[in-house]
């Protein structure tokens, strides 16, 4: 079964700012590489969305509805529901993702 891959405003924002950081502190070159196996690792979720697995920091406070893939150091914090994969977060793995959580509810 194919599913449909979808990535909030949020996922945008972050695969743009993860892309652009890169650009201004590494190379352009770089960066679209990092774009690109982003996309390509959000993408694989259509043929296998059930390979990834509970992210700890949401295990522990009971939250069960979400799943994580890598593309390393980033970490792709997803949502399967029915055919859709809704992915939320693309972050950077060295980053504390309980900070992250709590900087998104406060908006």
């Amino acid at each position: 079964m194919q599913y449909e891959v979808f990535l909030t405003e949020d996922a945008e924002a972050d695969i743009f700012g993860i892309c652009q950081y890169i650009a201004v502190n590494d190379s352009a070159a770089k960066a679209n590489y990092v774009f690109e196996k982003l996309q390509e690792t959000c993408l694989s979720l259509e043929n296998f969305p059930d390979r990834g697995y509970l992210p700890p920091e949401l295990e522990c406070i009971n939250v069960r509805d979400y799943s994580e893939i890598h593309f390393k150091p980033y970490r792709i914090i997803y949502q399967k529901r029915d055919n859709r994969v809704m992915i939320h977060c693309v972050m950077d793995g060295r980053r504390h993702l309980q900070d992250i959580l709590l900087e998104r509810l406060l908006r």
